[in-house]
């Protein structure tokens, strides 16, 4: 079985090569010397994926301490990664007490309880990246 597998993988990588190869050469006698690069290498110059946030508040008016849920999904973060929730607060965001980690599938559920009242302008992050501004006012 393992060298069936072996072979099978020296066949697949002796076909790239080739084709590599022949592409290669091709694109070396249609285009200037400046623009050599073989396929395989510009293929692994291509951009990583902006890395994103959603995030639902599963109600949008609640009591003081009253637990409501923020739901969402990413793009461009691993799946373990953690999502915080920050909370304005005078101007300046502030982290709360209230994470959990990214799933596989890049969706999250978080557990908020909030105590200022008011009108609550909240957002989600995980590193540089944040979800845009949501409101859930304090009553």
């Amino acid at each position: 079985m393992v060298s069936k597998r072996r072979s099978l993988r020296a066949a697949v990588v002796g076909v790239l090569g080739a084709t590599s190869l022949a592409l290669a050469g091709t694109a070396t006698a249609a285009t200037p010397a400046a623009h050599t690069a073989s396929p395989v290498a510009v293929a692994h110059q291509a951009q990583p994926a902006k890395a994103g946030i959603t995030a639902t508040p599963s109600v949008t008016s609640v009591r003081a301490w009253q637990l409501f849920r923020v739901t969402g999904r990413t793009t461009g973060l691993k799946a373990g990664s953690a999502v915080t929730l920050q909370q304005k607060q005078h101007g300046t965001w502030v982290t709360l007490p209230a994470s959990t980690p990214v799933k596989r599938d890049g969706s999250y559920s978080l557990g908020v309880k909030l105590g200022l009242k008011g009108k609550n302008d909240l957002r989600v992050v995980s590193g540089t990246t944040a979800s845009p501004v949501f409101n859930v006012t304090v009553h």
